[in-house]
């Protein structure tokens, strides 16, 4: 990620609305952001990391995050981050919440939203995800592009098992922890298995030879099925024969029995058919007519009644209408002397108006009188302001005169400031050099001891070394020597006649050497050899001691000659700004006569700043005095203005007067003028209103009555047709019973009233005949079948049980046939399922076998634990790499059996300790390799490769020569093509670093970015 611009308005100090552009920071590959405590120097990370992720390394969600993030000043908080990914696109990030204005502590949720920069513009994502677009979360993002304040010395600090979950989260190591995988595999297979061995206790009895005792079983019965199955189907023959013709006997006798019921029916059936034939014919004819009949009667019932209705209302709006016209002929000559009495109310509205404006006119004159006044007041002030500004800024320019420039005073003062920094380091680095002395006086001190030369002592030490080992070696030489004779005398000792010789395999030995025993001699060679080396090893940590001493004294004397380089060069410097002072007002040796100077000047130029403030509020004065006596002016102007307009006003209305003259009135107060004008006003609307109320009400009553006669007229007419067709139809009744021979109606409805189904009935009576017909004919083709045959009943009945045992036999038999083909089957596939379920027992056991060894491998997160480490001593293979340019070789990190940190100390013959041991300086100095080691390792897995790392951590447990130190190592990132910031507050830093940001706190408008 590299980051483009930042903006910042409402959040922590920052007040008002700030920008930083990175581009400018980011070209030089190295920058800073430097200020004094509390400036608002972390608020600019904290704010990155609050737009990107919504967190932040200070506050969580339940610290009120929100509240506490927003200025006190402020009613919103505002942050606008563009960026560039690791794919090369740019985004934007921003994030604004605002205070409730009812509730100051109630501030909003942040309303996020995240932009691309696409065609020239910015477009909404969907998504605010910024781990999608970085290819980082927020804890790997805040350990490798941007490191918190307080969080830098984190990861040396750790102990061996949060180090182990660190770097398992960081490196997602967790996919190696596979301790639960095989735990379930082996849980899953430990299942598996005990289900097949349940399985198998139940197949215990199925094997070959039960399966074969089975198949033999079935071929006995088999034959025993085809002999029985042969007697059966002839039985079964003789007694189908016999059985149909019994069928056949007996359908013929409940045929019979079936005709006799029916031949019983007839009667009643041919009945019932001439009595639904008169009905359905009476039905067809006078129906119709007897219906419409019902209709015509009801529906004259029914306008009679209307018409009787119609008649009433008619009547009533008659004597309504009648009403209306009497009152319109009371009411309408006041309406023809309508017009009159509206001329004079027109003139009362202008007498009314006219008395008014003769008020306002009084009322204005009385206001121009004091206006003219209050005039001539505002003038007499204004001269009197006038002439104090004058004689105030005399007082100015006689001040002015003896004031000294600012440019000057600043640049002198600037001067006398670098001089007093400038003999404060030389006074210092004189006191660092006094101190590398005593350390090198003290040393030699320690080199007296020894009473060596230091420039040949290594000779020495080599000629001493020589003499011991040629010693050492006549020893050894001699002690082999002796171990010979003594083996020689033990084989001498053991040879016997007859048994061969160990050394030459001669079976006599007729000449036996004696040797002497020399046991006594080599123990006292031996002791001397270890003599030998124990002076060996006292020399050698001798010249190790005294090794050691030299190269500190000459680590010490190089650095009290860089020292005194770097005094020299303080000197120069100090000469050479002596030589840039060319002030004559002023004495270089004597910074407190400029120092009186200048507070003189202060105080010249703060007296000026009130006679200027002074100047300024009577210059206000004399505006707001000016701006009144315009105001009061125009006010004049207007009176006299509004005054001729209402004279004017009052001429015009008294012109447009028709009937009342003005002189009649005049004198008259508004009161009485209005509550005549009231009166005739009222009067006026009411006859108007009513008369016209009176002719609406005459027009709407008008077609009513018009109606209401159509109504009743229609109705008449309706009922005469309806009394005719009432007639005619009962002609037609009369005409039809003559016809068809009735003598009256009542026949007709008794005949009605049977409510027969004609189509039902009709359906019965065909079906009956049609079973008549067809029973009488089957019983014909029956008796002509059966003629000749006899049936014997008791033959019947004894070939019958034949048959029935017969099947049972055959049933039984086939029954055991399909019973032990079945079990065969279930045999044989219960066999094919046990080789089977016996396979996958044998591969479960040797899984189980295996997954013993690998839960053995995993337990206890060890594999995770290995390949962490593998992790750690990689990092610190890469940290060292820093590590040792920073310490000069003095010093390196490795880790221990535990997975611990320890220091390699080179100045202590090489020797391990914690790194709690470490100062504050050089525990930030292998924090930062570590820091730049880790971001590197983290940044090679993730998506991208960011070349962007930012560090808010303070260098001030850095000497000016470790600073130099750290300084080169940060430039060298840049090689690697990496952009460096850094958040410090060390000035020896500040004047390294070619761009940086300085954030200024001011107490009325926040924190302040300045581009240095």
């Amino acid at each position: 990620m590299i980051p483009i611009q930042l903006t910042l308005e409402g959040l922590y100090s920052y007040q008002e609305r700030q920008k930083i552009d990175f581009q400018n920071l980011t070209e030089a590959g190295l920058f800073g952001i430097f200020g004094s405590v509390g400036s608002g120097k972390s608020s600019i990370l904290e704010a990155i990391s609050f737009a990107l992720y919504g967190e932040t390394e200070r506050l969580n969600a339940r610290d009120k995050r929100t509240y506490n993030m927003m200025n006190l000043k402020s009613n919103r908080s505002y942050i606008e981050f563009d960026f560039i990914n690791y794919e090369n696109k740019k985004y934007r990030a921003t994030r604004e919440f605002r205070r409730n204005s009812k509730n100051f502590e109630d501030v909003k949720t942040p309303n996020v939203v995240f932009y691309e920069w696409k065609n020239e513009s910015w477009i909404p994502l969907e998504h605010s995800n910024s781990e999608k677009l970085i290819g980082l979360s927020y804890a790997n993002f805040k350990r490798t592009i941007i490191i918190p304040q307080g969080q830098f010395k984190e990861f040396i600090e750790l102990g061996a098992t949060e180090r182990t979950n660190m770097m398992k989260e960081i490196f997602s190591l967790q996919r190696f922890d596979l301790q639960h995988n095989v735990s379930a595999l082996n849980l899953r297979n430990r299942s598996e298995l005990d289900q097949l061995e349940g399985q198998l206790k139940g197949f215990e009895e199925v094997n070959e030879e039960q399966i074969s005792a089975q198949k033999e079983y079935l071929k006995a019965e088999q034959l025993k099925f085809n002999e029985l199955q042969k007697v059966f189907k002839e039985t079964e023959e003789k007694y189908s024969k016999l059985k149909s013709l019994k069928d056949e006997v007996e359908l013929l006798q409940q045929k019979k029995a079936d005709f006799e019921k029916l031949t019983e029916k007839k009667t009643e059936i041919d009945a019932l058919d001439k009595k639904t034939e008169i009905y359905d014919r009476v039905s067809r004819i006078f129906t119709p007519l007897l219906s419409e009949k019902n209709k015509l009667e009801k529906e004259i019932t029914d306008r009679q009644k209307n018409k009787e209705g119609q008649s009433k209302i008619l009547q009533e709006t008659e004597i309504q209408f009648e009403n209306i016209k009497n009152r319109l002929s009371v009411i309408q000559p006041k309406y023809e002397a309508l017009n009159e009495s509206k001329i004079q109310e027109n003139d009362l509205v202008l007498m009314l108006q006219m008395l008014k404006i003769s008020g306002e006119i009084e009322t204005l004159k009385d206001r121009t009188e004091k206006g003219s006044e209050k005039v001539k007041e505002v003038e007499a002030n204004q001269k009197l302001i006038q002439q104090k500004i004058e004689e105030l800024s005399k007082n100015a320019e006689l001040l002015k005169q003896k004031k000294l420039d600012s440019a000057l005073l600043l640049s002198v003062g600037n001067w006398f400031l670098e001089k007093k920094k400038l003999n404060e380091v030389f006074q210092n680095q004189i006191e660092k050099i006094g101190l590398k002395k005593a350390e090198i006086e003290k040393i030699s001190e320690e080199l007296k001891s020894f009473e060596i030369n230091p420039e040949n002592f290594r000779n020495d030490f080599k000629a001493q070394t020589e003499i011991l080992e040629k010693e050492k070696k006549l020893l050894s030489d001699k002690k082999s020597h002796l171990e010979v004779q003594q083996k020689l005398a033990h084989f001498a000792n053991e040879l016997h006649d007859g048994e061969s010789c160990p050394l030459c395999g001669a079976l006599e030995h007729p000449n036996i050497v004696e040797f002497d025993d020399v046991n006594s001699e080599l123990n006292e060679i031996q002791k001397q050899i270890e003599q030998i080396e124990i002076q060996k090893e006292n020399i050698q940590k001798w010249f190790l001691d005294i090794e050691k001493i030299i190269d500190r004294k000459k680590i010490f004397e190089e650095q009290l000659n860089s020292k005194k380089e770097s005094l020299q060069q303080i000197q120069n410097t100090i000469e050479e700004h002596h030589k840039s002072f060319n002030w004559k007002e002023f004495n270089a040796e004597n910074p407190n006569d400029f120092e009186e100077k200048r507070q003189q000047s202060f105080s010249i130029e703060k007296k000026m700043d009130e006679l200027h403030l002074q100047i300024s509020l009577e210059q206000k004065n004399l505006d707001k005095e000016r701006e009144n006596l315009d105001s009061y002016n125009k006010a004049l102007e207007k009176f006299r203005l509004d005054e001729a307009k209402k004279e004017e006003q009052i001429k015009t209305n008294e012109g447009n007067l028709k009937v009342l003259t003005w002189i009649d009135y005049r004198k008259k107060t508004i009161a009485e003028v209005g509550e005549i004008l009231s009166q005739r006003s009222q009067s006026n609307h009411e006859t108007e209103q009513n008369y016209q109320q009176l002719i609406k009400e005459e027009k709407e009553i008008t077609p009513k009555l018009a109606e209401q006669k159509t109504v009743v007229s229609q109705l008449e007419k309706r009922i005469s047709e309806l009394e005719k067709n009432i007639a005619g139809n009962q002609d037609l009744i009369e005409k039809a019973l003559s016809e068809q021979f009735f003598n009256s109606s009542d026949e007709i409805q008794q005949i009605l009233a049977q409510e027969i189904n004609v189509q039902e009935t009709r359906n019965t009576i065909q079906h009956f005949r049609i079973q008549f017909e067809t029973l009488k004919n089957s019983i014909l083709e029956l008796e002509a079948k059966l003629k000749g045959f006899s049936f014997n009943e008791e033959e019947f009945s004894a070939l019958e049980n034949q048959f029935k045992a017969s099947e049972n036999d055959v049933k039984t038999v086939n029954n055991s046939v399909i019973k032990i083909t079945a079990e065969i089957d279930r045999l044989e596939k219960e066999f094919k399922k046990k080789e089977g379920l016996l396979r996958d027992l044998a591969q479960l056991q040797k899984r189980s076998e295996n997954l013993k060894i690998m839960t053995n491998l995993f337990k206890g997160a060890g594999f995770v634990q290995y390949v962490s480490s593998i992790y750690l001593r990689q990092l610190c293979d890469h940290a060292n790499i820093r590590f040792h340019r920073m310490t000069r070789n003095q010093l390196s990190l490795q880790l221990n059996e535990n997975n611990d940190f320890e220091i390699i100390d080179y100045l202590n013959e090489g020797k391990c300790r914690s790194v709690k041991t470490l100062s504050g300086g050089q525990a930030f100095q292998v924090s930062l390799s570590l820091a730049l080691a880790l971001a590197e390792s983290v940044q090679s897995n993730a998506q991208s490769e960011s070349n962007f790392f930012f560090i808010d951590e303070g260098f001030g447990t850095q000497d000016l020569e470790s600073v130099n130190v750290v300084f080169e190592t940060l430039m060298n990132l840049q090689k690697e093509n990496r952009v460096v910031g850094i958040i410090s507050h060390v000035e020896e830093l500040k004047e390294k670093i070619p761009v940086s940001l300085n954030i200024r706190k001011d107490e009325e408008r926040g924190s302040l970015i300045e581009l240095m």
